[in-house]
Formats: structure tokens, C-alpha cells, sequence
């Protein structure tokens, strides 16, 4: 059985129509005050940063997405005999499990969107719950358990990853034959790190990204090709 770990960035989704937002031409680059609305320190201090931020969830391009031939090919690796696939994603979109992998095969490095959790209680709920009483008129909608503030639960700036869902990422990168980073610039720590992880255990590292990445030397193959047509015809030829 061979070990195939996928490291998903923005990249992957793009295809979807879910914005990049940290590439050339990112909402990150654009607008650099829209980082305020998910950033932590932020986000608990000030109730209009809040009210923005409800607004920005409610519009966001993620509750029209389908997964792409990107995420279906990563699935359709996971179906064949004696190949293993683990996906990591730093996206909070959902797209992998949607097309088609099972959850429990996919760890969400910086969250989900389609959660909220109470910062004060930690209660989840769904997101879709939440959206719905803004649109019914609740600017900042408050646990309805405790009355704390709610917010995605995803990875804000100025938060730290959940060491338990870092630590199993680091045991899938030690223990992989092939480690496959697509659509991210491996530059964000710590998942950019596991990227050199894997290459130091003797995994066959595949850099897929239309930019150059600070991995790209150490890798063993590198494709600049669009991701909807490169990856599902190089899982293909892995999968042989």
C-alpha cells in the first residue's frame, strides 16, 4: 500500500471560483485592511469588525462552490487498490470532502468555514445556522448557549493551529512515499514546513503550483501547468 499525502493551498479552489488570497493578485495584496476581519485580537476587540465580518461570511464565493477536477481526481486516487491518500488542507472550504473524500482522510489544518464556534464556551454549531440569523437581522450574532461571541471556526491571524491536527499531519508527512503540494506557496508555517519533512524521510516530493515555491529545489518533480488539468493527469500517472 502506498502512502500519497496531498497538501492543499487556495490554489486548488481557485478553480471553483474561491479567491486566492494570498497570491499576486489576492484579496491580502488588494486590501490589506481586510486581514482585520480575521484576525483575532481584532475580531474580539470590536463589534463593528465583527459586523463586517458576518457580512463578508454571508457573501462569501465558498456557498456557490462545487469541488473542481482537482478535488475529484484526489478522491478518485484515494478508490484505487493499494494506494493510501491523506489530505491536508490549508483551506477552510470543504471542497475535498465534497468531492468525494472521506472526513476522516482529511485534515483541516486552519479549520472549516462551514462551522462556528463560541469563543467562550466552544460549542459548535453549523454555519449556515449562524448566516441565517444575520439575515433575519442579527448583526452579531451571540451563542445562544452562553452568549459569548461566535466566529468561524476556522484559524484566525494570531491564532495557533490545533497541535493535535498539526501532529497527525507531521506523522502522515514522516510516513509517506509520495508527498504532493498543489496549489499553495509553501510559505506559510508551520504547514509549509511539512513539505521538507517528507523529503527528509525519503518521500518523493511533487511540487504543483504556478508559482515558484521555496520547496521547488528540493523537489523531486515540479509542474507550473493550471491545476485542473495537471494534477488529476498526474495523480493518473501515480495511481499506474
Amino acid at each position: 500500500m502506498t502512502l500519497v499525502a496531498i497538501l492543499s493551498g487556495a490554489g486548488i479552489s481557485t478553480d471553483s471560483g474561491i479567491p486566492d488570497y494570498r497570491g499576486p493578485q489576492g484579496l491580502w495584496r488588494r486590501d490589506p485592511e481586510a486581514q482585520k476581519l480575521v484576525t483575532y485580537d481584532c475580531y474580539m476587540a470590536d463589534a463593528d469588525i465583527r459586523r463586517r465580518s458576518w457580512i463578508m461570511r454571508r457573501e462569501s464565493a465558498t456557498w456557490n462552490a462545487e469541488p473542481n477536477a482537482a478535488h475529484r481526481a484526489v478522491a478518485a486516487l484515494d478508490r484505487r487498490p493499494n494506494v493510501a491518500v491523506r489530505v491536508i488542507t490549508q483551506n477552510v472550504d470543504g471542497l475535498h470532502q465534497l468531492g468525494g473524500m472521506p472526513d476522516r482522510k482529511v485534515l483541516e489544518l486552519h479549520g472549516t468555514a462551514r462551522t462556528v464556534t463560541c469563543t467562550r464556551c466552544h460549542v459548535r454549531s453549523p454555519m449556515d445556522e449562524a448566516l441565517a440569523r444575520v439575515a433575519a437581522g442579527e448583526e452579531d450574532p451571540a451563542c445562544t448557549a452562553c452568549g459569548g461571541i461566535l466566529k468561524s471556526a476556522t484559524v484566525m491571524f494570531g491564532e495557533r493551529l490545533d497541535p493535535v491536527v498539526l501532529g497527525r499531519a507531521m506523522a502522515i508527512a514522516k510516513a509517506c512515499e509520495v508527498f504532493v503540494a498543489v496549489g499553495t506557496t509553501l510559505q506559510v508555517q508551520p504547514a509549509a514546513s511539512l513539505a521538507g519533512v517528507a523529503a527528509e524521510h525519503g518521500a518523493r516530493l511533487i511540487v504543483v503550483n504556478a508559482e515558484p515555491t521555496p520547496y521547488d529545489e528540493s523537489a523531486d518533480e515540479v509542474v507550473r501547468e493550471p491545476i485542473g488539468t495537471a494534477l488529476p493527469a498526474l495523480l493518473e500517472r501515480l495511481a499506474r
